[in-house]
């Protein structure tokens, strides 16, 4: 590993921390300020919910204490193969674009907010009464962009309990992945191939 690689692994650090302070921050603003279950409209399009998330991305579980365990396992080997990947990134230097590293980042930032969650905020929160790697993921974002009164039955998961189009409640590190993952799609297709 050169000075070059180096470096850009030392920014990378340092833009994953701070990426998971500003989740962590957040979550623990809402946990101060909010009780569960209370929503603030801040517009018509925005809305925040404090919800406490017992499963995965956008509400979504795996049954019982073993399917919490499971997933906490599965996102602490995503987080080590994240890792791996950006280190195996960052040794084929240019030929690597920017774009797909910060992607990557985003990802591991995302893991790793959701994982601090399961991981402790069943022990420290006082909503929450469980043990190490059982703890509830604070979700708050709702955005109700419109509703979709006929929306065909494959695309449900599109629409929440309220009928709105994508009304799923999620949180920043869901926010980084989802985004990560569409950039990616999108724009960096060509290197995947």
């Amino acid at each position: 590993m050169n000075l070059t690689t180096a470096k850009k692994g030392y920014i990378i650090a340092l833009a994953t921390l701070l990426l998971v302070v500003i989740d962590q921050v957040v979550k623990m603003l809402v946990h101060a300020n909010m009780e569960v279950g209370d929503v603030t409209q801040v517009f018509s399009w925005f809305n925040l919910c404090y919800v406490e998330n017992p499963g995965f991305a956008f509400g979504m579980e795996l049954g019982g204490n073993w399917g919490k365990i499971i997933l906490s396992l599965f996102r602490l080997v995503m987080i080590g193969a994240l890792i791996y990947g950006i280190r195996y990134l960052l040794k084929k230097g240019s030929e690597v674009p920017t774009g797909v590293i910060v992607g990557a980042v985003l990802i591991l930032a995302g893991a790793i907010g959701n994982m601090v969650d399961c991981m402790f905020y069943g022990m420290l929160l006082d909503t929450q009464d469980a043990g190490f790697l059982m703890g509830d993921v604070i979700d708050m974002i709702h955005l109700p962009l419109f509703k979709w009164e006929n929306c065909p039955e494959f695309l449900n998961f599109l629409v929440g309990h309220d009928g709105y189009f994508f009304g799923a409640i999620f949180n920043c590190a869901d926010a980084y992945i989802s985004v990560a993952v569409v950039y990616l799609l999108i724009f960096q297709y060509k290197f995947f191939k």
